[in-house]
């Protein structure tokens, strides 16, 4: 790829106005509580509005949604879209990271008298066609998604003015290039915004295919996520490990744990339920709804706990989030550094620890050098004075509570717990009965079963 040339440093003191924004969005920005723009936002915004091609390396939490979004809608205002047309297409690489944009640009959206919608996976699609039969003016999707209408007759991109590409360096990670390149090809030839963390491999190609001589702004991923944070290696022995983390979920404010695999995203939020820990479990395997559930009571403080995988580490914006777990350790330093930017953001502090063992010591430390973070690493047991100060770990206290949607009693929920699983969530005797009780009821194939699987379930 050749070297684009490079917007100038960002001006101090600079205003969403100054940059050439109607006053009439700014307003509607000042209602939000928006009021001063970031410095990637002050580097992107007049040459996005100019019409130019913009290419941006910058890590998430650093502003791009309005960096981006803001200069659509303006260049977007004065036409109306054609029912089923949009005029602007924006491309994420997961569902959350839709939603969220969608939220963002909504007022700013409504102060120019646009209707902006998203289209993702994981919800029906009728609905999704009715609101583009309705005609709108900026649309959100996932590439997946997008797909299925663009097969089915249900939206047309040949109006398509100005589009954005947000988290590329995922969509590649996740195996979206294909689908990316099929929809930009569908495309009209016309400005095109391309936001990554990394500007190599699949995203290279994508900016030499599709961006012209574009304008370029790069913003140092270990200075923007890991500065206005500090980090921590505690040192748990394995036995532990489990009690460690109830006592830093009972913490005071919001803390999102991250764990490697679905099956123990769930297993750790059962277990700190039991203990009377509100927490709400996030990975792939859950259906939209409790998606959206966990993560809206994620964001309001019903749920001060959130346990995911690594769904959670990119596009998840929210405010007030002080303490970032690795509860697994990341494989690899982008991981960390993903997981570590849903805290400090927008310049607050934030702490981030990582819990390893004596056997995983020596591989974490070395990734944390390679990032260029300096930390020590503390041993900590269950209740030790250092965990407190680090962490504001508590004991843990209180009767246990429900799931997120069930509608169940803590009661019930811990009492069917206990019965059915080991504290492993390994099934019991009496859960081992129960479900071969419901195979002889059910049979395969039936309604219970349709697909006729030995144990009941998807394989």
């Amino acid at each position: 790829m050749s070297e684009p040339k490079t917007s100038p440093p960002a001006p101090v003191g600079e205003t969403f106005l100054g940059l050439g924004l109607p006053a009439v969005m700014t307003h509607a920005l000042g209602r939000g509580g928006i009021t001063t723009p970031f410095p990637i936002q002050v580097a992107t915004i007049p040459d996005a509005l100019a019409g130019k091609d913009v290419l941006g390396r910058a890590p998430t939490g650093s502003g791009k949604t309005l960096a981006f979004g803001l200069p659509m809608l303006v260049r977007l205002r004065g036409a109306a879209s054609r029912r089923g047309f949009p005029r602007g297409l924006v491309l994420v690489p997961t569902r959350e990271l839709a939603l969220q944009i969608e939220q963002a640009l909504d007022e700013p959206a409504l102060s120019l008298g646009l209707r902006t919608a998203a289209v993702v996976g994981g919800v029906p699609i009728r609905r999704q066609v009715e609101t583009l039969s309705r005609g709108v003016d900026l649309l959100v999707a996932t590439p997946g998604r997008l797909s299925d209408h663009l097969a089915q007759g249900t939206v047309f991109l040949d109006d398509v003015v100005v589009t954005a590409l947000d988290e590329a360096d995922h969509m590649a990670e996740m195996g979206f290039v294909p689908q990316v390149t099929q929809i930009l090809d569908k495309t009209p030839e016309g400005q095109r915004l391309l936001f990554s963390a990394t500007l190599d491999g699949e995203v290279d190609t994508l900016v030499e295919k599709y961006l012209c001589d574009p304008i370029a702004y790069s913003a140092d991923h270990a200075e923007t996520t890991v500065t206005a944070m500090r980090h921590h290696l505690l040192l748990v022995n394995e036995s532990e490990k489990r009690s460690v983390v109830a006592h830093i979920g009972s913490r005071q404010g919001r803390t999102i744990m991250f764990v490697r695999t679905k099956y123990g995203v769930d297993r750790l939020a059962n277990q700190l339920r039991d203990l009377g820990i509100a927490a709400a479990a996030l990975h792939s395997g859950k259906s939209q709804n409790h998606r959206i559930r966990a993560l809206e009571s994620f964001a309001n403080g019903t749920t001060p706990v959130l346990v995911s995988t690594d769904v959670a580490a990119r596009g998840i914006h929210i405010d007030d989030i002080s303490l970032v777990v690795h509860v697994d350790p990341p494989a690899e330093s982008k991981n960390y550094l993903h997981r570590a930017g849903r805290t400090a953001r927008a310049g607050e502090a934030g702490v981030v620890v990582t819990l390893v063992t004596e056997e995983q010591r020596p591989e974490v430390e070395k990734l944390t050098r390679n990032i260029g973070i300096a930390v020590q690493t503390e041993p900590v047991h269950p209740g030790d004075a250092v965990l407190t100060e680090i962490t504001g770990a508590r004991r843990p206290s209180g009767r246990p509570v429900p799931a997120i949607g069930t509608g169940a009693t803590p009661q019930a929920t811990s009492k069917t717990n206990r019965r059915a699983h080991d504290p492993k969530g390994r099934p019991t005797r009496r859960g081992r009965a129960r479900n071969e009780g419901a195979r002889r009821r059910h049979g395969p194939g039936s309604a219970s079963n349709p697909r006729g699987h030995r144990n009941g379930g998807t394989r």
